[in-house]
């Protein structure tokens, strides 16, 4: 990668992407990519991370995890490894951070990657090079600052790099050559902390006014024919995929769930087309295709997603379709009395759909990972629908209220033209005989 000298002043300005913020709140380093090994050609998936925090007892905290799914035989390798009394070895002169062996160092625009995973007998080898500058989620609307409760953080990643090395399998090396991503996130995460309140309350309230603007401004007021709600999507959640395309495109999405299952996504979706070419879409909607369904949580989760966005005259379409064995890392809560805790569900996806500028539709397919983290509640899942219907000679509203906590689904049909009509129906769910939809 030829780096000129305009180039040179603005790879400065994104030292960010790298270098420690600690004492943050939170502070962590991603990597994931899809390789192929040389000897066997055998097709992966890995995402590994290193995090370390500060809890509000002020204790530090750190911890390293990593997920390998071999596509081929669609089986998953899970390490997870956390210390509550230190941070992450650093270095100041460099950016350099590790746990215990596995680390990751480097500059723009060239990495270095070591991953352990002691349980499974795993050691990955990666050399990563960047071939797009870094970039900040919301980087055209706030700068890169995005709030967090009454506090903010810093959301910076690098979406397209060549990742080659090696991986080792129970004493066996194997060379791989692929596609990676690389992000780094850090700030105080703060919901209700009076003290940071003080210090950071204009920033905060500026944030999330540039932020709801844009998200207006960006939107097509319409009646929708449809809505669709579900208390697997609860706040604090999100969805959230990577994806590299063949054409070396490469796109990021991130969408904070309020409830809904389908429809206007209040998130934001990055595709980088050539180096430096990134575009914010804004009108962003979406659907689920096929979800999941965990009878042990009574909980569904999307393992298939459909993405129109649009901004001005062009638009993307995207259509996910997962490849493998999902993974899902469940974190319990002490107490239970609403909340069971938080999962964080992985899944490999092969993408096809296109991009128009305007002038010419443009074909195109990849490879995606996408990830969902939910909040379970222990009332189960629950579903509201409204289906409505307007013309100019009919007007109604159909809605449906499936709940398996009541372990009952509800029909109403309300009309109001031609004629007045209300219609009821309910009937038991058995919830033996719940399926993956």
């Amino acid at each position: 990668m030829v780096i000129s000298m305009s180039q040179n002043k603005q790879i400065l300005n994104y030292q960010d992407i790298e270098k420690e913020h600690f004492p943050c709140t939170k502070e962590w380093w991603c990597a994931e990519g899809f390789f192929t090994t040389a000897e066997n050609n055998k097709k992966w998936s890995f995402k590994a991370s290193l995090y370390q925090g500060i809890l509000k007892s002020k204790f530090i905290v750190s911890a390293y995890t990593i997920t390998i799914f071999d596509l081929n035989n669609k089986k998953i390798y899970n390490y997870h490894s956390e210390n509550d009394s230190c941070k992450l070895e650093s270095e100041k002169d460099r950016f350099y951070i590790k746990y215990d062996k596995s680390y990751i160092k480097g500059s723009f625009p060239n990495y270095q990657m070591h991953f352990n995973d002691l349980k499974n007998n795993i050691n990955l080898n990666l050399k990563l090079n960047s071939k797009t500058t870094p970039y900040w989620i919301a980087q055209q609307v706030t700068d890169g600052w995005l709030p967090w409760g009454l506090g903010y953080y810093r959301y910076g990643f690098i979406p397209a790099n060549n990742i080659e090395g090696t991986i080792k399998i129970n004493n066996k090396n194997f060379s791989i050559k692929g596609k990676g991503y690389f992000e780094h996130i850090w700030g105080d995460f703060s919901f209700l902390n009076l003290k940071k309140l003080k210090r950071s309350i204009k920033k905060t309230l500026s944030t999330y006014s540039k932020l709801i603007s844009w998200w207006f401004h960006n939107q097509e007021i319409k009646i929708p024919k449809s809505i669709r709600f579900s208390t697997d999507n609860r706040p604090f959640g999100y969805d959230w995929f990577w994806t590299v395309l063949d054409n070396d495109w490469s796109i990021f999405y991130g969408n904070i769930i309020f409830w809904l299952l389908e429809g206007p996504a209040t998130g934001i979706l990055i595709l980088k087309k050539n180096e430096n070419d990134y575009i914010e879409f804004g009108n962003i909607n979406f659907k689920y295709n096929k979800m999941k369904y965990l009878s042990q949580y009574d909980f569904y989760y999307p393992i298939e997603l459909e993405i129109v966005a649009v901004k001005g005259n062009k638009k993307l379409y995207l259509n996910f379709k997962n490849i493998s064995e999902c993974f899902e890392d469940f974190y319990e809560t002490t107490d239970k009395k609403i909340f069971l805790g938080f999962l964080i569900c992985q899944v490999p996806c092969e993408i096809d759909g296109y991009y128009f500028d305007g002038k010419e539709k443009i074909y195109i397919n990849g490879l995606s990972k996408m990830e969902f983290h939910r909040l379970l509640s222990v009332f189960g899942h629950n579903t509201l629908n409204f289906d409505i219907d307007i013309s100019p000679k009919s007007f109604g509203i159909k809605s449906n209220f499936n709940s398996h906590l009541l372990e009952k689904n509800f029909d109403i049909h309300l009309q109001f033209l031609p004629k007045p009509k209300l219609k009821i129906k309910f009937n038991k769910i058995n919830k033996k005989d719940l399926m993956i939809s």
